[in-house]
């Protein structure tokens, strides 16, 4: 599959060349995964908040505070990923024009370029609780170590399930202080959404990733990977149903996760395994899935 790099979206346009590269090292110009990680901040954030019956200032300040540091996060964790496996991407037909990967940006502009993600991440992260705070600090050693895992196990969506999914947890301390039960049935919720759509995305690189030794879900389960990403599904649904009944005791709750469970079916339905494209298209949609979750767990 070619890259999915597009010289001609506007953000290339509208910016000096000279930012092109860093653009794309740090993924801006493709923000679905800046989504992925913002929307199990914002869940937690609305759930452990009491949804929209008590929209309090505190609410929307964190929801601003962790809009910004997914954004950050997001692109810091981009160019750790791309640091590790500058080599094998350059090997991949979908990775082989990143900027590290081609040389288009050195290891040296690069690391200067996370550090000062990571310093504007910091700034925000010493705003929040202290429990949050080393939260946060724990987040940073998973990001790191996450590219290895596409080496050492077959299981490398789930360990980016753990990561992506962090910010549950964040933004239950966030708002409560403390961490809860309720907060690991979202968080798990959040582990098998993650292991169902990295595994569709993975379907995209597959022969490569045979031919270099990456290691993932989509060429462990190979045909029967639908079966799989349906019943991670399932259980993500289950979970955060449990979470949202948990906490406010809605009868309204079976009815509510309706509507991520129909985004899901259309998913598992539309999707297929052979084909790169749908397995883009699929694993973008999963943007709707957050939203229709975020409402879900606010009502």
């Amino acid at each position: 599959m070619p890259s999915d790099i597009n010289p001609a979206r506007m953000i290339f346009r509208k910016v000096p060349a000279s930012w092109h590269p860093y653009i794309k090292l740090s993924r801006i110009d493709r923000p679905i995964g800046i989504w992925l990680l913002l929307f199990p901040c914002w869940w937690s954030i609305v759930l452990a908040g009491g949804g929209i019956t008590n929209l309090s200032p505190e609410m929307w300040e964190n929801m601003a505070l962790f809009a910004a540091g997914a954004f950050l996060m997001r692109a810091g964790g981009c160019i750790i990923n791309d640091l590790w496996d500058r080599h094998l991407d350059a090997n991949v037909e979908r990775t082989k024009t990143r900027p590290l990967a081609s040389g288009e940006i050195s290891v040296s502009q690069a690391l200067r370029f996370l550090a000062v993600l990571l310093f504007l991440s910091l700034m925000i992260l010493i705003m929040l609780p202290s429990l949050t705070i080393i939260l946060g600090a724990f987040s940073l050693f998973l990001v790191v170590i996450y590219p290895k895992m596409k080496k050492l196990t077959w299981w490398p969506q789930l360990f980016l399930g753990f990561v992506f999914n962090w910010g549950i947890l964040m933004g239950w301390s966030a708002m409560t202080g403390k961490l809860s039960w309720e907060c690991l049935l979202l968080y798990t919720g959040g582990i098998f959404w993650t292991l169902g759509y990295d595994t569709i995305y993975a379907h995209q690189d597959k022969e490569d990733d045979a031919l270099v030794g990456i290691k993932s879900t989509a060429r462990l389960f190979g045909k029967k990977s639908r079966i799989y990403v349906s019943v991670f599904y399932g259980l993500s649904l289950f979970f955060l149903m449990t979470a949202k009944y948990a906490v406010s005791g809605s009868f309204l709750t079976p009815m509510l996760i309706a509507l991520p469970a129909i985004q899901v079916v259309w998913q598992i339905r539309t999707w297929d395994i052979n084909n790169p494209k749908s397995c883009l298209r699929i694993f973008k949609s999963n943007q709707i899935y957050g939203w229709l979750t975020l409402l879900m767990l606010a009502v």
